[in-house]
């Protein structure tokens, strides 16, 4: 779990703060919200890229089919 916390302490996602011998960590708002931006972007550009490349094979399938028709 610490290692984990530590990962995201480095992103600057949560803060923490020394409370006696604990320490206590929230979520830092604003950087959750911008790597969730970055997220979407990123998921939006890989899915369409994805839909391309499916798209391009239904399409060579269907011309192969239509030749062997002919």
């Amino acid at each position: 779990m610490s290692q984990h916390l530590r990962v995201l302490k480095d992103a600057g996602v949560v803060i923490d703060d020394v409370a006696g011998t604990r320490r206590v960590y929230r979520v830092d708002a604003v950087a959750l919200s911008a790597l969730k931006d970055q997220l979407d972007i990123f998921w939006q550009r890989t899915l369409a890229g994805f839909s391309q490349v499916a798209q391009a094979e239904v399409d060579r399938k269907q011309r192969r089919a239509k030749g062997r028709k002919a």
